[in-house]
């Protein structure tokens, strides 16, 4: 199983990442906010990553690691 890390503070909530995934289980967070008032990314089933890093290639900021 892969590991997807995000760095919450740092994302924007562009959501790029959210419409790059092709297991569909990412989505901007309804209940958070960072310091910048952004709503990050949230990984909604973790086991569901195959590790295809799309998130990470796709994001404009780097905040997304994949570890496989």
């Amino acid at each position: 199983m892969a590991k997807l890390t995000v760095n919450e503070e740092l994302c924007k909530g562009c959501g790029l990442c959210v419409g790059a995934c092709p297991k569909h289980i990412l989505a901007l967070s309804k209940s958070k906010l960072n310091k910048k008032g952004h709503s990050p990314v949230e990984l909604q089933k973790p086991e569901d990553c195959i590790g295809c890093a799309f998130c990470a290639t796709m994001c404009p900021d780097c905040v997304i690691t994949v570890e496989k």
